[in-house]
């Protein structure tokens, strides 16, 4: 059965409304605060006869938007419709309250009363419904009602819920560092600061809204957490209409009220409140921003709407909704409740009321005229803003090799690294380092004089930072993969260059939604509008004799498979500092991998690096050359393929070519090629398991690309398809090492 929007919306049409929709004072919970007797909410009259009048037009607008829109889809015109109806009273009262280009906004899919008060037009809406080029969020890429306006700060919005609940908390941390470093905003030659421009206000309040079956995954409670403990200026609003599409709110929610499980949280302003009450919206919104705007921490307007219509064109709620349950929500329709008040306060009367409502019918039909009308983009544009085409880690401008220092100056990787992320942090006030167990110390006065010897990261990677730079640029988070990087991506978004470190490889996973759906995505289904140039430095890799099953895994491929995001992953100091440096000065997202077992290795000590040094990405390095045989490997298997050169030379007179990738992604195919026409047999090897790792990759595009070079199948040399265990010897089986590239090499030369 087809979902019935059009009767809906008629009945609606025909609905009178002859009583006020209420309900009991018992069911709403205010903090002792802010309950209607004090006053501190204000008066439920306080709102100019012009505002109110306004925001009806506004829920009008929406309101019939999503009307024509199903109607649009009927006619094949569009190919989804998620609707607003019942949420426009609470959507348009935060519209009129916040301030468009000056507050910043992570609205959900039923937020479109407060984009068309903020000032994105029908028009635009329309355009993305039609998937146009035009369109001025995603230009065609993203499905309708996926929000995104640069110029009025609505920063672009994805389908999983939840997620841009920690994105607005880094949005809102963003916001006050600016406020308090005010020329960090600057913008510099020749770094991602030259295309991150800043914009900030002392007083801004982050928005950020969600239905109630949202509240249910973890990143709403992290994102809750962190807010009320650093007392940040994020309105949280949860426009509850009872159902996570046909899961009610009492399956969903324990006690069936979000509200009085959040009551908890410190610093933490709670309004609970009518959603289709256009007066009492209101009032919630001015308090909530109050105190947002006033420094006392976050708000959470937790708002009782209806969803008037089906979850969305995909969907018919008559196949879990009772008739009873649907006649209810009728009742408290807030397009009619608000039609009322503005007739029974004389505000306007029915003549001007209705030649209101024909003017917005107006715009619409004249909007919805163009948005038809209207292209979709150029195929040949699919690919544009996967990353920045404004700073390409790739360019010329990174490959500074600068001067090696004295040869007795030798460094381990460890040490490479915490000396690059020292200078870029002296270089560039943008930069704030958080995850794990990063800071010396939280509790500390870094300056006391009785100083605590310090944590700095559980490799001691990050030591030192937070006594030279403060807490406010190096900093401990809680313990929440999804927390750091969902924070990271708001950050980076205001233009911030947050360079996070997760602990290790094997931990990333509840992170995985943020990196691959938000992080990576953001410019591509912005259509360029907003990036999040973060780096992402993690801890992997095995051969640490008692790693075992959770402190050995690599898993790169599964991050190289993910458009948008660099992946790079050095094997020794030198290469681990520029490339660092490149990362953190480019425009992309970056995966920086580092591998354990290299922190302190002797095999993996250079010459200390001179200041600047850069390495660009995609341009491998052959740290063997040779004439027989060509091996291609990266992190921790670089070393082992040198030992097997060096054996294979000694035992076999063979003259083997070790070339180091260095970059996962992008990757140096024009090293690969010449070195197999060179050589004409090739060994592929990666650390992480043979099927389906890294290496598969590679060997599959040079016997797409080079057959007619080879003159034996390209051999792979991985991990065992199992887990890394505990126990030494063991994992010396499983891992692969030295004899297995002997083994591979003895194959070929046996072919």
């Amino acid at each position: 059965m087809a979902p019935q929007h059009e009767s809906q919306a008629s009945d609606l049409t025909d609905l009178v409304i002859e009583t006020k929709a209420g309900r009991t004072e018992d069911h709403v919970s205010y903090p002792e605060c802010l309950t209607p007797s004090t006053g501190a909410m204000g008066d439920r009259g306080d709102i100019l006869d012009v505002d109110l009048i306004g925001m009806y037009r506004v829920m009008y607008l929406s309101r019939r938007t999503d009307d024509r829109e199903i109607i649009l889809k009927k006619q094949q015109k569009t190919f989804f419709q998620i609707s607003s109806a019942g949420h426009e009273a609470l959507s348009a009262a935060a519209g009129f309250v916040l301030k468009a280009g000056y507050d910043w906004f992570y609205p959900y899919y039923r937020d479109r009363a407060l984009c068309i008060s903020l000032g994105l037009s029908i028009e635009d809406q329309l355009l993305q419904s039609v998937g146009a080029g035009s369109d001025v969020a995603s230009g065609g890429r993203m499905m309708p009602a996926h929000w995104a306006n640069k110029s009025l700060n609505i920063v672009s919005q994805s389908s999983p819920t939840g997620t841009q609940c920690l994105q607005a908390v880094g949005c809102a941390e963003a916001g006050k560092y600016f406020a308090k470093y005010p020329d960090a905003a600057n913008s510099i030659a020749n770094d991602y600061r030259n295309y991150s421009h800043v914009r900030f206000q002392s007083d801004e309040v982050v928005y950020v809204s969600l239905g109630e079956g949202a509240t249910s995954q973890g990143e709403f409670w992290e994102s809750l957490n962190v807010a009320s403990n650093l007392q940040l200026p994020v309105v949280f609003v949860v426009q509850d209409n009872g159902f996570a599409i046909s899961v009610p709110v009492e399956v969903n929610t324990t006690g069936g009220n979000i509200s009085r499980l959040i009551a908890g949280f410190p610093n933490l302003c709670v309004l609970e409140v009518d959603g289709t009450d256009v007066l009492e919206s209101h009032a919630a919104f001015k308090a909530a921003v109050a105190h947002c705007r006033s420094g006392a921490g976050p708000a959470f307007i937790h708002g009782h709407v209806i969803r008037l219509y089906s979850h969305s064109s995909s969907d018919d709620e008559r196949w879990y909704k009772y008739p009873s349950e649907r006649q209810a929500e009728q009742l408290r329709d807030p397009i009619r409740r608000a039609r009322k008040l503005i007739l029974d306060r004389g505000l306007l009367t029915e003549e001007a009321l209705c030649s209101l409502e024909a003017s917005a019918e107006g715009e619409i039909d004249r909007a919805a005229a163009r948005a038809i009308a209207a292209p979709p983009a150029d195929t040949s544009t699919v690919e544009e803003h996967v990353y920045s085409e404004s700073m390409s880690p790739m360019a010329g401008q990174f490959c500074n090799a600068g001067a090696s220092s004295a040869p007795e100056e030798v460094c381990t990787m460890a040490e490479g690294i915490t000396a690059c992320l020292l200078e870029e942090m002296r270089r560039d006030r943008r930069i704030v380092v958080f995850g794990e167990d990063v800071a010396d110390s939280s509790r500390s006065v870094v300056t006391d004089s009785e100083r605590l010897r310090g944590k700095g990261g559980v490799f001691g990677i990050t030591a030192g930072l937070q006594r030279e730079f403060g807490s406010d640029r190096v900093f401990n988070a809680p313990l929440a993969e999804a927390g750091i990087v969902g924070r990271a991506i708001g950050y980076a978004t205001r233009g911030m260059k947050p360079v996070i470190e997760i602990q290790f490889m094997d931990f990333i996973w509840p992170a995985m939604q943020q990196i691959k759906s938000e992080l990576a995505a953001m410019r591509w289904r912005s259509n360029g509008a907003f990036g999040a140039p973060v780096v992402m430095r993690i801890a992997l890799g095995g051969y640490l004799a008692g790693g075992g099953i959770y402190h050995s895994q690599t898993s790169e491929s599964t991050f190289t498979h993910i458009p948008g995001l660099r992946v790079v992953c050095p094997s020794n100091a030198r290469d681990a500092n520029g490339l660092l440096r490149t990362a953190i000065r480019c425009d992309d997202p970056v995966l920086f991998l580092e591998h354990k077992r290299l922190y302190r290795s002797p095999s993996a000590r250079e010459s200390f690096p001179s200041s600047g040094f850069t390495l660009p990405f995609g341009k491998a390095t052959i740290v063997l050359a040779g004439q027989d045989l060509t091996i291609i490997t990266f992190g921790a298997l670089v070393n082992k393929a040198i030992e097997a050169a060096t054996q294979a030379k000694r035992e076999l007179s063979l003259d083997v070519e070790v070339i180091d990738l260095r970059s996962l992604n992008p990757y140096d195919w024009e090293t690969i090629a010449t070195s197999v026409k060179k050589t004409n047999r090739v060994i592929v090897g990666n650390e992480d398991c043979l099927s389906w790792g890294y290496g598969a990759e590679i060997a599959a595009r040079i016997s797409d690309e080079l057959f007619y070079d080879l003159d034996v199948p390209v051999k792979r040399i991985g991990a065992r398809d199992t887990y890394v265990a505990y126990q030494p010897v063991l994992e010396e089986a499983i891992l692969p090492q030295v004899s297995d590239f002997m083994t591979g090499i003895r194959q070929i030369l046996a072919c």
